[in-house]
């Protein structure tokens, strides 16, 4: 037996985990009763997440469990630690978004101390927006495998997805990622007809110089989400897109058990593959188990059948007697879940839940709320009602363009004319002699020449005329002209523009004064669609004449913001009205 321990002490690291495979039988209790092994356990360490994807979080927001219901960083190893003795050799952490749990390099490091068990992977799903910074202590602590959560190459769409900003903290995680020594880095896809579907071809080709795997997952139904199948692109529409693209494509080996169909383009340096769990399920070779944050283990993603473990741990039951509780819930697991017909009519919960059981106790509230960066800098921040406003559109589509990402005009040629009237202000913030111009009478000017700089200035501006009565008239072409400037908007017969310019000035909190023009646009139609564009453009124009009345005297101190819908009435979409906090 000594030589034995000798032998062993001198085996290469991977010699060693083959011999403890050897010898460790894979437990009865992972084996359900269509013979598949559960050798990979997910694991949520958190309900939190600080983004607000549409598709994860409903757009009423959910329920959060009490912090004392959430496993703790002991019970979670001890779990971890019976499933690796049981058999399971990969364990991956998600959430809501692990890197909101502080203690996360801790964790890891001590998942890391399973590795003589048998374990042989540690990986983590992550949005990225935090990553960056925490990446090089968690690779150091034993993390090995990444999957990086990313719908779009796009900013503004990444805002429209996430209800956050953020698209460059994820954009830097990956060239994190790629700098460190993981043996894995997948990017997360879900893909949705209309929104990011035209972007597969833009995230096949990051695969070209860096060893990446790209994986396009189809849209996936969850309580909340407002799932529709007109939105799920089917993995093999999105091939057969690809192939025409890059007819040289071919099959690539998978990974045992793993759920993407993968691809490679010769002398690429990664792939990308496709994860069809609404199309063609990969339910016959499932090996995974699913332990959510507050400790309940769910054997299929798409069962809202759990049993609680965390409980019957706090109640004292020995490992053998969670080893059977979780035999139970394996044994009874289905042999496939349901139809992309009747999988979303299952009750089950939010993806950003996994699973939330209905507890009979007090719970904090977790609401989307919309990225204020796509607002002015002066707008107000966000109400209830504009934030309800916002999330009730739960999947966000830009309608002027085409399923291939094309700028297209929208049709309406099918919508019925109704009265539409909608408007818009703005301001331009002037320098007190630039106020005084706008405000005095103009008084006739003698005819000796001005002498000071100030003086040849205001004489300049006043030769313009009336700033106010000209910044009017230009509104009110703006408003006609409007089709003309913005490419996609339809050409509409308004019946009224309205437009009023008024100086005034208000009181900081420092004491100072600042002076400023408001501009208030109505624009009133008989038509097929809203006439916004057309007030927010007279607002606009009119606000730059201003500018260009004003510049001799105040072309660097100007600034022009706040320029917003503040009421509309008529179409579809109803009536609308902004709470304005001044």
């Amino acid at each position: 037996s000594t030589y034995l321990r000798t032998c062993r002490s001198e085996m290469p690291p991977q010699a060693k985990l083959a011999e403890i495979d050897a010898l460790s039988p894979f437990s009865p209790s992972l084996i359900d009763s269509y013979g598949r092994k559960h050798d990979y356990l997910r694991i949520s360490l958190t309900e939190r997440c600080n983004l607000r994807c549409f598709y994860c979080m409903p757009s009423e927001g959910v329920e959060l469990s009490p912090d004392g219901n959430i496993l703790t960083n002991d019970e979670v190893i001890r779990l971890a630690t019976l499933f690796v003795k049981s058999g399971v050799t990969k364990i991956r952490l998600t959430g809501g978004e692990p890197t909101v749990r502080k203690d996360i390099e801790e964790l890891i490091g001590r998942l890391n101390g399973l590795r003589p068990l048998g374990l042989k992977s540690i990986a983590m799903t992550s949005n990225g927006l935090v990553l960056h910074r925490r990446l090089p202590r968690l690779v150091e602590n034993g993390l090995t495998h990444l999957n990086l959560s990313m719908d779009t190459l796009d900013p503004f769409k990444f805002e429209l997805i996430t209800r956050r900003r953020g698209h460059d903290a994820v954009l830097k995680a990956l060239d994190v990622a790629l700098s460190s020594s993981l043996q894995s880095i997948k990017l997360n896809v879900v893909v949705i007809k209309g929104l990011n579907d035209s972007e597969i071809v833009d995230f096949v080709e990051m695969t070209k110089d860096d060893a990446l795997s790209v994986r396009f997952i189809e849209f996936m139904p969850f309580t909340g989400n407002k799932w529709d199948s007109k939105k799920m692109v089917p993995s093999v529409e999105l091939l057969k897109r690809l192939s025409i693209h890059y007819p040289n494509l071919y099959r690539a080996s998978d990974e045992l058990n793993d759920t993407a169909r993968s691809w490679k383009i010769p002398d690429y340096a990664g792939s990308f593959g496709f994860i069809s769990s609404m199309s063609d399920h990969f339910c016959s070779s499932c090996n995974r188990l699913r332990i959510t944050a507050d400790g309940q283990i769910k054997v299929c993603l798409f069962d809202a059948k759990e049993v609680s473990l965390r409980d019957e741990m706090r109640k004292g039951a020995s490992d053998e007697e969670l080893l059977h509780i979780i035999g139970n819930a394996v044994s009874d697991k289905k042999e496939k879940h349901a139809g992309m017909e009747d999988i979303d009519v299952v009750k089950n919960r939010p993806m950003i839940l996994i699973g939330q059981p209905h507890l009979a106790m007090e719970r904090r509230f977790l609401k989307p709320t919309v990225s204020t960066r796509l607002l002015t800098p002066h707008t107000p921040t966000p109400t209830p009602r504009t934030i309800l406003a916002a999330s009730l559109h739960t999947i966000p589509t830009l309608t002027h363009l085409d399923c291939e990402g094309r700028a297209s005009m929208v049709n309406i040629a099918d919508k019925q004319p109704t009265k539409r009237i909608a408007t818009a202000s703005g301001r331009i913030y002037i320098p007190p002699v630039a106020y005084e111009l706008v405000t005095s009478s103009y008084p006739i000017l003698d005819a000796s020449e001005p002498t000071s700089d100030e003086e040849k200035a205001r004489k300049k501006a006043r030769k313009k005329g009336d700033a106010l009565t000209v910044a009017q008239l230009a509104a009110i072409m703006g408003a006609k002209k409007t089709s003309d400037l913005i490419p996609l908007c339809h050409p509409l017969p308004l019946t009224q523009v309205a437009v009023t310019l008024n100086p005034a000035n208000s009181k900081m909190e420092s004491g100072a004064v600042r002076y400023y023009i408001s501009c208030e646009a109505t624009v009133a139609t008989e038509g097929k669609t809203g006439v916004e564009m057309e007030a927010l453009t007279a607002v606009s124009v009119g606000l730059l004449a201003v500018w260009d009345m004003l510049k001799a005297v105040a072309g660097r101190e100007m600034e022009i913001g706040e320029i917003k819908v503040t009421r509309k009435s008529g179409g579809r979409s109803g009536d609308f009205v902004r709470d304005i906090i001044e």
